[in-house]
């Protein structure tokens, strides 16, 4: 069964860094892609980035280009968000995704098989 537990959310000022833990448990996880999502109150839930565990090719979304890092640690099964010089519309529940077929990577969250349970970031003006 796969698990996936986010980790490092909390409140920052507005200029600050976090980094994001997922760890992944219950597959080999070579050939996925795994993903961040975010939801901010009263919002959709919207892309962040992506990482193809096989080769480390990343994507992300235009919001977060240049200020967040996505990076997988092969030796322990982990994900990263390295978020930097956040903002307060950076505000929201981050969720860590896993998809299967990871050759292709997704923006979409409906493509992604397996969640983590989320954790709340906070960026303060």
């Amino acid at each position: 069964q796969v698990q996936l537990v986010e980790s490092g959310g909390g409140l920052v000022q507005a200029g600050g860094s976090l980094r994001l833990s997922c760890a992944a448990s219950g597959r080999t996880f070579s050939s996925y892609a795994m993903g961040w999502f975010r939801r901010a109150p009263g919002k959709e839930r919207e892309f962040v980035a992506a990482i193809r565990w096989n080769d480390g090719n990343t994507y992300y979304a235009d919001s977060v280009k240049g200020r967040f890092t996505i990076s997988r640690g092969d030796a322990k099964n982990t994900v990263y968000l390295q978020m930097n010089s956040l903002k307060p519309e950076d505000t929201a529940v981050y969720y860590c995704a896993a998809k299967r077929r990871g050759m292709v990577v997704a923006v979409l969250g409906h493509e992604y098989d397996y969640w983590g349970q989320g954790t709340q970031v906070t960026v303060s003006s």
